[in-house]
């Protein structure tokens, strides 16, 4: 699997920052390009599929110009993904409206659960340009 894929984050969430750190060690291929929802770039994609980008809430995965959001687009990610990430893929026996249902609870809950950070997600220098950050970080 070599496909493109484009993964729009919050990049203050510390869960969603793990969770790109994470991707990172864990890749395939490096095949996905990170975006942050707090850059221009990513603030007008998450408008064009709907997403707040004041207040994100949704997970946004675009791969072969599908876009796939909540629990489908987490399990469209562990596709790209070796190790033991790759055991979620059993959810999709899960009707998604019961993944999606958890998934919100989770996403609803994320600072509070697992914090947020002053500062945006910086990656290192190898891996630096799949990124698309917030202006003032790049």
């Amino acid at each position: 699997m070599n496909r493109e894929a484009i993964w729009l984050f919050d990049s203050v969430c510390l869960l969603c920052s793990g969770a790109v750190r994470y991707t990172l060690q864990h890749e395939k291929a490096p095949t996905i390009r990170f975006v942050a929802i707090q850059s221009r770039d990513g603030r007008t994609r998450a408008r064009q599929y709907g997403i707040d980008p004041d207040e994100p809430d949704s997970f946004l995965f675009i791969e072969d110009g599908r876009a796939l959001t909540k629990s489908d687009g987490v399990l469209a990610l562990v596709q790209h993904l070796n190790g033991p990430a790759r055991l979620a893929t059993i959810g999709r026996v899960v009707p998604r409206i019961v993944r999606d249902w958890l998934y919100d609870r989770i996403a609803g809950n994320r600072y509070r659960l697992f914090g947020r950070s002053e500062t945006c997600l910086r990656p290192d220098a190898a891996t630096r340009g799949r990124f698309v950050l917030p202006e003032e970080l790049a």
